[in-house]
């Protein structure tokens, strides 16, 4: 696969992990193999986010031989701080966020890119809401209304318009969105409702695009514990950004 000119991937694909020793080898061969059968120059960065398994061995036996590497943290902060940290190591034209579970199949790059082209968008988001959306396992009816009460929420606090922000399948161009990542603050699952937040308030331009999705019964997300957390998250974002919190940081940041 060629390198684009400097030597740079065209794209870098992200996965934070934690605890996936049982999937992330197969993944992995998923996401290369798409990667060289489309002949996409690419890199892979897996994020271990202090797994208690074999996750980051795994991966690096996995990734031997191939443009990639595990970057390693010390302790389980959260997928938010993960994925921070895998786009900021990335090196490629456009980064691609991708979950360990691939809920959403790698092969759904392809019509996010082809959105980023000719859409001319800087943020392209998986939806599994929209009408085109083609869901072939469900979610639970606990948990699919949970997300529902979550997005009407989120809508009304934040007047964001997206139908789906919690998909872990978002293709970006890296140069547009460093900045914003380098002030991101929300380390769990509210952290794509803050880089869309940035998104909106920043003008970066964000399409939404209908993907095929597939629940995995393995979710992280606590039915006690996150919905609560991610809300006051999103109240987090919304003080942050009133009170002027991201733009000093963008003034530390250089």
């Amino acid at each position: 696969m060629s390198l684009d000119r400097g030597g740079r991937p065209h794209l870098s694909v992200v996965v934070p992990a934690y605890n996936e020793e049982s999937r992330i080898g197969d993944t992995l061969s998923a996401v290369l193999a798409y990667v060289e059968g489309a002949g996409v120059s690419s890199e892979i960065l897996v994020v271990e986010d202090g797994s208690r398994d074999a996750t980051a061995r795994v991966a690096e036996d996995r990734l031997r031989g191939h443009r990639g590497r595990v970057i390693r943290l010390p302790d389980n902060r959260g997928k938010g701080y993960a994925v921070r940290h895998g786009v900021l190591a990335a090196a490629g034209r456009w980064v691609l966020m991708l979950d360990a579970d691939m809920s959403t199949p790698i092969e759904e790059h392809a019509r996010l890119a082809a959105a980023a082209r000719d859409r001319d968008l800087d943020v392209v988001i998986a939806s599994r809401a929209l009408p085109d959306s083609r869901i072939e396992v469900r979610q639970n009816l606990a948990r699919e209304t949970m997300g529902k009460c979550f997005n009407l929420v989120l809508r009304l606090t934040t007047g964001l318009s997206y139908r789906d922000t919690q998909c872990g399948f978002k293709l970006m161009d890296r140069r547009r969105v460093l900045p914003l990542f380098r002030r991101m603050v929300i380390d769990r699952f509210a952290f794509d409702v803050e880089l869309l937040f940035l998104c909106d308030r920043l003008g970066l331009t964000v399409g939404e695009v209908a993907v095929t999705w597939r629940n995995s019964p393995d979710s992280r997300v606590s039915m006690l514990r996150d919905p609560a957390n991610m809300l006051l998250d999103v109240l987090r974002v919304r003080w942050r950004f009133r009170s002027g919190a991201y733009i000093d940081d963008e003034v530390a940041a250089g």
